[in-house]
């Protein structure tokens, strides 16, 4: 078994614009985390499926469209209650500032907004991830 970092990048929802998570995604292989990614109009058991299958240490959620209310905590009750109850969860995309707080309640570790640094992102998910060996 590897020690390397596994985070999963999902998509959920009708989002049709993946440029910024195929980024992410990139930047954190360069890193060397072992990425996983979900691509295109994923549903939360999709995204659920994929990060217990792989058994990831974080799941990277990407939206753009809006939706992150309702999508981010029915995934994140979902792997939860699979079982992953240590992964870390991290949204990107356009998130409104008001909303941020209600995503931390429900189980976000970090929300990323426009202008994050690829560096900033790396760094994050290097220093709090739960790397099960």
């Amino acid at each position: 078994m590897s020690n390397k970092i596994r985070v999963l990048v999902a998509k959920p929802g009708l989002d049709g614009h993946d440029r910024g998570a195929k980024v992410i995604a990139r930047a954190l292989r360069d890193a060397g985390f072992e990425v996983i990614y979900t691509g295109l109009h994923q549903t939360p058991e999709m995204v659920i499926n994929a990060a217990i299958q792989e058994d990831v240490h974080v799941v990277g959620l990407s939206i753009l469209s809006g939706a992150h209310n309702a999508l981010v905590p029915e995934i994140i009750d979902g792997v939860k209650k699979a079982g992953l109850t240590d992964a870390l969860f991290v949204v990107g995309g356009i998130i409104p500032d008001e909303d941020i707080p209600l995503l931390k309640k429900e189980g976000v570790h970090m929300v990323f907004t426009p202008g994050t640094s690829l560096q900033e992102v790396v760094d994050y998910i290097g220093k709090n991830s739960p790397v099960r060996t």
